[in-house]
């Protein structure tokens, strides 16, 4: 049995944790989902896994990996819809990253798409061409957003259950 105020403690810092993973996930390269499920890894360990611990963790591992997946995939296939090359793509990705280490938390979201918009107009020397590649990243990147907010709350949702089952 953990002391009342160390487990008051123990529950701030995790919903803390928790948020500030599930705001995290408006900026694309920050891991949001992953630190959430550390920080249900850690109130794990902690407080210990009983039969629903396990049960709730590993539910929410498999929401992380899927939720670490799904943005690269929904943004890649936005993208090949709208006629981008798997260069394009990879790029804009790229650039995405570089972008927000350099200017957090916006500049992956200026780089990636105005890399996409250039690579692809490089490659055909077609402005709507490119244009249409580029809206098809915003929008395969927008429908990844909503999906891993949904897995977001769902894991949040999973953890609060967890945490305040437990006597």
């Amino acid at each position: 049995m953990m002391i009342p105020w160390l487990h008051i403690s123990l529950f701030g810092l995790v919903l803390v944790l928790m948020l500030i993973g599930l705001v995290g996930l408006i900026v694309p390269i920050f891991p949001g989902i992953l630190v959430m499920w550390l920080a249900a890894l850690g109130y794990g360990v902690v407080r210990g896994f009983d039969t629903l611990g396990i049960f709730l963790f590993v539910v929410i591992t498999l929401l992380m990996i899927a939720g670490s997946v799904v943005d690269n995939v929904l943004m890649g296939a936005g993208a090949r819809h709208g006629g981008a090359s798997w260069r394009s793509i990879l790029v804009g990705m790229l650039a995405g990253v570089v972008g927000t280490l350099l200017v957090p938390p916006i500049g992956g979201l200026i780089a990636a798409p105005a890399a996409v918009m250039l690579v692809e107009y490089l490659r055909g020397r077609d402005w709507q061409q490119a244009w249409r590649a580029t809206r098809g990243l915003a929008l395969g990147w927008g429908a990844s957003f909503f999906v891993r907010l949904a897995i977001g709350l769902l894991i949040l949702g999973l953890w609060l259950f967890w945490a305040l089952s437990k006597p």
